[in-house]
């Protein structure tokens, strides 16, 4: 025995044999309550490219017939429609496998890291249940780790037009109506790795930072992306892995003041399964009192169909759950004028 453990006695009062059974329970590994990914752990980092092995837990989930495992960059918001038929649920993503009982370990096996990966990504894995006359169900989980290219990075620019011109003459459709002061919009940027792979790179959490020549021009707010705040030239630069590239800017849009609009998704919330749950965006304000309009999705969890997507309060049915789950949203508003609001998120925990 260790000598900085201490020896576990027995109560001259309790029997032999419930003293031999609550040790014993005392040396087993914590088992889960429900379904959940045990490998890779949340918070890994992981090799893009690479092959890892995932396991689950299905803990008090019974009846569980397959478990389909997907990739999604962390604020994806590609949980549309179904992709693969046949799934359970609303799915757009390539499965990246499908494991059953019979594998070992089971429902789990070796799980390939996306080859483009980079920055945090999401492993979801959706649980298909077979439940007799009752029909089919499914439980999900999932984690968020970080990946990295083992190779180095080589080159990174702009993935569009050179110059860039933003307005109503001469824009780029790839843009959409970028032609508001205000407007706010993402620049694609990709690199050129050393393996020979092409990464998007847009998003900072991949290492990226960004900065405008003239803010007040083109001003760089949170998360990436750009604001149009004025008329005239800028050089936006990006960089990454001590690497840089450059794109000139030529804005030319209505020269009208607009302050930009400010979204509120309101307070984080706890649910129990079944509830009917509102969501309100009526906090949301723009300065100069316009009228709003509303665009919610949503960016994590297994895919929830949301009513009136598109109003000011949006709702979905809580979906059965086995084990606390948590579903992001996010809120983006537009005023009349055409500028936009950063996005603003709230997490809804659904329970039992």
């Amino acid at each position: 025995m260790n000598r900085h453990t201490s020896p576990v006695h027995r109560h001259p009062c309790l029997p032999a044999s419930v003293f031999f059974i609550c040790v014993f329970c005392l040396c087993l590994p914590p088992h889960a309550l429900a379904f959940k990914i045990t490998e890779p752990a949340a918070g890994a980092t992981l090799s893009s490219g690479s092959t890892v092995t995932a396991r689950v837990d299905v803990g008090k989930d019974t009846g569980i017939v397959k478990v389909r495992y997907y990739w999604y960059g962390e604020q994806d918001e590609v949980l549309v429609e179904q992709d693969d038929s046949t799934a359970i649920g609303s799915i757009v993503a390539p499965v990246a496998m499908v494991r059953s009982a019979e594998r070992e370990p089971a429902f789990g096996g070796p799980l390939k890291v996306p080859q483009d990966g980079i920055g945090p990504m999401r492993l979801l894995a959706v649980a298909e249940i077979s439940r007799g006359r009752l029909g089919a169900g499914s439980v999900f989980d999932e984690v968020i780790v970080k990946v990295e290219p083992s190779a180095a990075l080589a080159t990174i620019d702009f993935e569009t037009e050179k110059p860039l011109h933003l307005g109503r003459a001469g824009q780029s459709s790839a843009f959409g109506h970028v032609d508001s002061m205000g407007k706010i919009f993402e620049l694609p940027v990709v690199a050129d790795f050393a393996d020979d792979v092409t990464r998007r790179i847009s998003n900072p959490a991949s290492g990226t930072s960004y900065t405008s020549s003239n803010d007040q021009v083109i001003k760089v707010v949170a998360d990436g992306l750009l604001q149009i705040v004025g008329n005239g030239k800028t050089t936006i630069t990006v960089s990454n892995g001590g690497k840089q590239a450059s794109l000139d800017v030529d804005v030319k849009v209505n020269d009208e003041p607009n302050d930009p609009p400010i979204a509120d998704a309101g307070m984080n919330k706890s649910v129990k399964a079944g509830s009917r749950v509102k969501l309100s965006g009526l906090k949301s304000r723009d300065p100069e009192g316009e009228a709003l309009y509303y665009s919610w999705s949503q960016v994590r969890g297994r895919k929830i169909s949301l009513l009136d997507a598109n109003n000011s309060e949006t709702s979905f049915l809580a979906p059965t759950v086995s084990e606390p789950r948590t579903y992001r949203f996010k809120l983006r508003v537009t005023d009349k004028k055409g500028a936009d609001s950063l996005p603003a998120f709230v997490d809804v925990t659904v329970e039992p």
